[in-house]
């Protein structure tokens, strides 16, 4: 916005002088036709009378510019009455932003720059120009959000501001501007300079308090972020400042304080329903599930037609595993909007949730058919483009790997801009089909056409490290260590030397992601991965000591209750424990193999074999793929005296062990299965030999 104190005072000054000649009043709700103005050539009694004459005409004329949408023959009247009172009253130069803004309102951008120009030319130190000049430079710098920004504009308007800042420091506006356009352009470090000085000027200024915030949050410093603006609401609560913080606490994942701020921000501005719907988002990620349904039962009742509450009540039965109900919600929101995407989309998850694999793809590809239009635009094709890509993973999961292939094709087809993701997934197809030559074929051609894509780069260390080139994987990972992503790569690097088996490089590479790793969760995930380190190890005790870390600062962990409970199990150790923690991981994630296998396996140990039978049957329908399940499995069937059954899982794990990747080979548990099945072919050829009386 213009600077305008310096108007203030020449008006002020122009007051003192009279109102010679300018009698005439604007007739209220006329048409821009019939108004009646006094003639521009009648003459005032002394250039001070005729200057105000001239200002206040061309103010009534740019007042009735913008009630009719910036009419040119207004805009050039109010200009010309401007440009006469400053010809009488050259101390009223400050006109000139008036009539650069007349010309920017007008689209008549080069003239307003002209403008602005002439009168720095004629005055280097006016400082209303340079206001007026930054101002248009800013408007055309473009949308960060859209990255579309024209950086010469940007740099252009940062000129400006400096100079004004730079001559007068108590210009507040100018130094948020400019704090703004430092950070557009990524400049953190000058942002935060410009933001700092407007506190010291005014310590409560809400502009630069969140700008400052915003610079804290995009470093990964979310507490200082959260500290300015709790400091700012509790001493002067707006929405806005609110909205910003609930924000911020989603940044952490404090959902329960998001929604408690979101609340406060309600009760400053009840209108805006957004802010109801992002409520009941954030009560249900804090698992206040019970607050969340009435949040979003309250929206019902304030809009009986929008489907989105009911899409937000599915989610939360989903979260609950109310199948049924999540399910009656979807119904309700399709009733008031059939070819919602989101809706369509849950009920994707959902069947994927009861382990419906098949019928959850066929629901993917009917939203891919009923939105397939012969051309797309941008936003379009970038949704489908995702789609695709869900399909493809589902596909993989599903252990269709050509049909996985194939999508992933469609999906470089339609959004070329996916092309390095596409080829990172089709990567990843053909390593988990261990069809490892065309996994190394088609990463050397993705990393010809797009050598400094950063996941193509993780994807081929991956393969790497599954193919037993351990080496070669870390030296690919250290690539990408740049300081901004490093945490991440020390995890990927210390799960290349799990692979490899090297539990002193890897407990290395974690110590490092340790001291990268700024907020809770991520110290956890170190602590989970060093805990199934020292499992892998044989350190049991150190091992339990990391996952109790874990579930100490988050008790619903599902993978830590279920390793921990796992690992006792595994020891035939403090059963009755380890069956508590698994199913309450079961409970978490009932669809998760995994869990369901460790569940069998405990009561396997706990020898409630028909339990054990059901839960290991289960799993497999999820992943028959799985050595160990066929394992569990088959030492269930042998303890029943199934032997012909228990024969064929151990047959099936053997299969599946000799399929793995070079970095999964178990020697040792391949040997311990060879040895049970050849024990129970013995037995059973004893039984099935022929009896003598």
């Amino acid at each position: 916005m213009p600077h305008l104190h310096f108007k203030s005072l020449a008006i002020t000054c122009f007051l003192t002088v009279g109102l010679a000649g300018a009698q005439t009043q604007a007739v209220p709700n006329q048409q821009p036709n019939t108004v009646k103005l006094p003639p521009t050539t009648k003459q005032a009694s002394s250039p001070k009378a005729s200057a105000y004459y001239h200002f206040s005409l061309g103010h009534l004329y740019e007042e009735m510019a913008a009630a009719y949408s910036n009419r040119t023959d207004y805009v050039n009247k109010a200009i010309d009455n401007f440009r006469l009172a400053m010809k009488e009253d050259p101390s009223a130069s400050f006109l000139v932003e008036d009539i650069a803004e007349l010309y920017r309102l007008s689209g008549r951008i080069r003239e307003a720059v002209e403008e602005a120009q002439s009168a720095l030319k004629t005055n280097p130190d006016d400082l209303n120009a340079r206001r007026v000049l930054a101002h248009i430079y800013a408007q055309q710098i473009g949308d960060a959000q859209a990255n579309k920004i024209d950086e010469g504009m940007a740099r252009r308007a940062i000129e400006q501001y400096k100079i004004v800042t730079d001559k007068d420091p108590k210009d507040i506006e100018s130094l948020v501007m400019l704090g703004r356009i430092h950070r557009v352009l990524g400049d953190s470090v000058d942002a935060e300079a410009a933001f700092k000085k407007v506190l010291a000027a005014d310590a409560d200024n809400e502009d630069a308090v969140m700008g400052l915030a915003g610079i804290y949050s995009a470093r990964g410093d979310m507490k200082g972020a959260t500290a300015l603006l709790e400091k700012l609401t509790q001493k002067d609560p707006s929405p806005r400042g609110l909205i910003t913080l609930a924000s911020s606490y989603e940044g952490m994942k404090e959902y329960s304080l998001a929604a408690d701020t979101y609340k406060k921000a309600i009760e400053l501005d009840p209108n805006r329903a957004e802010l109801k719907g992002a409520l009941a988002q954030d009560l249900a990620l804090a698992q206040r599930y019970d607050e969340a349904l009435q949040a979003y039962q309250e929206m019902i009742t304030a809009n009986p037609q929008d489907p989105q509450p009911y899409l937000g009540m599915a989610q939360v039965y989903e979260a609950q595993h109310k199948i049924e109900d999540a399910r009656r919600m979807l119904d309700k929101g399709k009733q008031l909007d059939p070819d919602n995407i989101e809706i369509r989309y849950n009920e994707v998850r959902l069947l994927e949730q009861e382990g419906k694999r098949s019928d959850a793809i066929a629901a993917l590809k009917g939203i891919l058919d009923s939105t397939s239009r012969r051309n797309y635009d941008p936003q379009q094709r970038a949704t489908r483009a995702k789609i695709l890509e869900d399909l493809g993973e589902m596909y993989r999961r599903n252990e269709q790997y050509d049909l996985a292939i194939d999508t992933f094709r469609q999906m470089a087809t339609l959004a070329p801009e996916s092309g390095a993701l596409a080829s990172a997934q089709i990567i990843d197809t053909y390593r988990a089909s261990k069809d490892f030559a065309k996994a190394d074929q088609e990463s050397a051609a993705a990393a010809t056409k797009y050598p400094n894509d950063r996941v193509l780069h993780e994807v081929r260390a991956e393969l790497l490290s599954d193919e037993g080139k351990t080496t070669a994987a870390v030296a690919e990972l250290r690539k990408l260590l740049d300081g901004k992503n490093d945490r991440q790569v020390y995890l990927e690097i210390a799960d290349a030397y799990q692979k490899a088996k090297n539990y002193a490089e890897m407990a290395k590479a974690l110590d490092e992601a340790e001291k990268l790793s700024k907020d809770p969760e991520s110290i956890s995930s170190v602590q989970f991965t060093r805990g199934a380190m020292y499992e892998r190890q044989k350190k049991y005790d150190l091992a339990e000591k990391e996952f109790r870390k874990v579930l100490q600062a988050d008790p619903k962990n599902a993978s830590a209750l279920n390793y921990l409970g796992y690992m006792l199990a595994d020891r035939n150790i403090r059963l009755e424990e380890a069956q508590e923690l698994i199913q309450k991981a079961v409970d978490l994630e009932p669809s998760n193999y995994a869990f369901l296998d460790s569940l069998g396996w405990v009561y396997y140990r706990m020898n409630r074999l028909s339990e054990a039978e059901k839960e290991l049957t289960r799993s497999l329908q999820m992943s028959d793929k799985d050595p160990t399940i066929h394992d569990h499995l088959g030492d269930v069937y042998f303890k029943q005296g199934k032997l012909k059954e228990a024969i064929a899982q151990w047959q099936s794990s053997l299969k599946a062990y000799n399929a793995s990747s070079p970095s999964e080979a178990e020697p040792d548990e391949l040997a311990k299965v060879q040895k049970k099945l050849d024990s129970a072919r013995v037995r059973l050829a004893k039984e099935s030999g022929p009896r003598h009386n």
